[in-house]
């Protein structure tokens, strides 16, 4: 008779760490729900968790490696991939230099600690500055202000909103993505909370979004221009001597302020309604609410990210939360105390950044790793340090990054490639050869990063649902193995009886010594003893302990940020009356979505095509656009032809795509994707569009022309 069990874990699949109850008959997944004991999410999941069932059975997951011949992909032993995959690297890099060869990390690769801990060594073991991850298509405006304010890229400071009395959430759609640069399980509930304590919730978007149908108000605000708003709202504050620092006054400079008011002098507010598009009176009710509001806090995301100022913007968020009383305080934006703590008190602050440029362009180095818009031109353009060699972990970038398409015919180029994935896709059927992990329920997993922008602090370690299948190996073996072989420490087991069951460092092991290192006094046997987590209560207040400057203040204006105001003022009116003449293309986000590689799960893309192109209906009509059928969207890296949905819940002058389609590539093997391909929005973003300061690509508020097609 098969027994039944239950088990509990966190979800690995997004920033939310959603408990899950998974019901087991043997080794058979009967029933994936919420776990309504979990303290932190309270029993919400989203249905991407239940589609950890589809990826555990799904008959295109990869589980051994596979080589690339003459006849196809054939299965080949660990120990022959392995064995390969070193030896062409140092190949390689004997040939052509320590350069040749290129990494790039996929969004994956934080959500599993195996890879998030053991990566970094087997990128070191490489030693080559070629590393590109998703990083760079996302959030490195976050971890600039970070650095350069407070000391360190993870002091990401997040909304407090369980206790704020008003949440300003721009360019960011919450309730779809769980949260992003803030761990919020629930958000649907926690924003009803806030409104119902008698808050207000703000969103400020091109789009009317999910949220926005959850929020008070929605204000429409032209892509790629929030940066004018949040200066003008800075200089009112100034202006109006509506500044209110609170116990953070002996963490500021007074002669910042000043500066901040000589920089901040030009943003006057019938500027920011030209750029913006937002009324004046608007602009003046929002200063108002915000500043007198009890608690506020300002948020803002992938809209204010991925933009060609991105980093003034995530700069100027802190700014207007720090100038209002809103920062480290109970209902602003806070610091997290995760128990397991990578930063320091005794570190030193130190700028990983601009320390070295890209080859092709000149952009800058961001801890330790190149933008991921220059890929592409750093293995077509010939000469010394071109990469001729790449090795992706859990990444699609030919669908995540700008301009896939030049990278496609990049990647074709390479003398050599590895790709980490448990699938055949748009970017791994250009390898030579797949190395698949565990994956999934089959891992233990601990939250390394998300416990560092959540909303509430706790902690919780999950052990593996199911076995692994015998013979497969987990993502942290494969990067030891790989690391091993590099520093030419391998011992071939047949030499050495105890060999295979050496003792080696483990992913539980490093979590173990994170946690005695820990605020908390927490072991790690202590969290296997409490499966639905441990809460560790609200956010508190961290400063001046938490900041790693030398004279623990905070760096208001940092020089950086200061400089590159005068390019956001000297930006040429000629572009932008070109752009005018365009429309603005704005990516977003489905509940059931996850980038590209939830796509090959038939409950997750079953119902109407998500893979449309909003637009407004005067600007369909003015293009002859009709409801259903299709238009051709052209910019200067591509075009693509896609579905049109004519729908009011769009501003005028802009366009949207879904991020993460585009299965209709030759060589993959995802039945399912495949039969609902879409189209990829990154075949009409464009590489040379990124934030010059950060090197971040501006996927958002491209210009496109429409047509009908």
């Amino acid at each position: 008779m098969t027994s039944t069990a239950t088990k509990y874990r966190t979800c690995p699949l997004c920033e939310a760490m959603c408990g899950l109850e998974i019901t087991l008959e043997g080794t058979t997944i009967q029933s994936i729900k919420g776990d309504k004991k979990d303290p932190f999410s309270r029993g919400h999941i989203c249905p991407k968790a239940v589609a950890l069932k589809d990826i555990h059975e799904d008959p295109d997951r990869l589980k051994f490696p596979i080589k690339k011949t003459e006849d196809g992909w054939q299965q080949i032993s660990w120990e022959e991939a392995f064995d390969e995959v070193v030896n062409k690297f140092k190949e390689i890099q004997a040939k052509y230099g320590e350069n040749a060869i290129a990494t790039y990390n996929g969004n994956p690769t934080v959500h599993n600690y195996g890879s998030i801990l053991f990566s970094p060594n087997f990128i070191r073991a490489l030693k080559t500055k070629n590393r590109f991850s998703a990083t760079s298509v996302d959030q490195l405006p976050h971890h600039l202000a970070g650095m350069t304010m407070f000391g360190h890229p993870l002091l990401m400071p997040v909304p407090d909103i369980d206790r704020t009395d008003f949440w300003l959430i721009m360019g960011a759609n919450p309730i779809a993505s769980n949260g992003s640069i803030m761990t919020a399980p629930d958000v649907a509930n926690r924003l009803k909370a806030i409104q119902q304590r008698g808050g207000k919730v703000v969103v400020i978007d091109p789009r009317f979004t999910e949220t926005s149908a959850k929020a008070d108000q929605h204000i429409f605000i032209r892509p790629a221009t929030d940066v004018w708003l949040l200066l003008g709202m800075i200089r009112a504050v100034l202006v109006r001597d509506w500044v209110r620092l609170g116990h953070l006054e002996d963490c500021i400079n007074p002669a910042e302020i000043e500066k901040l008011k000589l920089l901040v002098a030009p943003f006057h507010i019938g500027k920011v309604v030209q750029k913006t598009g937002i009324e004046e009176a608007i602009i003046r009710q929002l200063m108002k609410e915000f500043s007198e509001a009890p608690s506020a806090v300002c948020y803002g995301r992938m809209g204010l990210s991925t933009v060609k100022f991105g980093g003034l913007s995530q700069w100027l968020i802190n700014v207007l939360n720090i100038l209002t009383g809103n920062f480290d305080k109970a209902g602003g934006a806070m610091f997290a105390s995760p128990a397991f703590d990578m930063i320091r008190p005794t570190q030193k602050s130190q700028l990983k950044f601009g320390r070295w440029k890209s080859r092709v362009r000149g952009l800058p180095e961001h801890l330790g790793e190149m933008p991921s818009a220059t890929l592409a031109e750093e293995i077509l353009t010939e000469g010394e340090g071109q990469i001729k060699a790449m090795f992706t972990c859990c990444g699609n970038p030919v669908l995540s990054t700008p301009n896939g398409t030049q990278l496609e015919k990049a990647f074709q180029q390479l003398e050599y490639m590895v790709s980490m994935d448990i699938y055949l896709n748009e970017t791994t059927c250009h390898a030579d050869i797949i190395l698949p992990p565990a994956t999934g329920l089959e891992v233990g997993h601990y939250d390394v990063t998300f416990h560092y922008l959540a909303v509430r602090n706790s902690a919780k370690f999950s052990q593996p649902v199911l076995e692994k299948e015998e013979g497969t190996k987990y993502d942290w073996e494969i990067f030891t193995e790989l690391i091993t072989r590099l520093q030419g420490l391998h011992t071939p087991a047949s030499s050495s009886p105890t060999s295979a069951k050496k003792l080696r460092l483990t992913p539980e092991m490093i979590v173990e010594a994170g946690l005695k290192n820990g605020a908390y006094n927490l072991t790690l046997q202590d969290l296997k003893d409490n499966p639905h987590g441990v809460d560790l209560g609200p956010l508190q207040s961290r400063l001046p302990d938490r900041l790693l400057m030398e004279d623990k203040k905070i760096k208001l204006v940092p020089d950086i940020f200061a400089k590159d105001l005068q390019r956001l003022l000297q930006q040429g009116s000629k572009q932008e009356e070109s752009d005018k003449r365009k429309l603005l293309l704005i990516g977003r986000r489905h509940l059931r979505s996850n980038n590209s590689w939830m796509h090959n799960s038939e409950r997750l893309v079953k119902g109407k095509n998500r893979c449309t192109l909003m637009i407004h209906p005067k600007d369909a009509r003015k293009r002859g656009l009709l409801h259903g059928e299709n238009a051709i969207v052209m910019s200067r890296a591509g075009s693509i032809k896609i579905p049109v949905e004519i729908t009011e819940k769009i501003m005028r002058g802009v366009v949207s795509i879904p991020h993460g389609w585009g299965h209709n590539r030759k060589g993959t093997k995802q039945r399912v994707a495949e039969a609902h391909a879409g189209v990829s929005m990154n075949d009409v973003t464009d590489e040379l569009l990124v934030d010059e300061l950060t090197g971040n690509a501006a996927v958002n508020g491209v210009p496109v022309v429409v047509i009908a097609g």
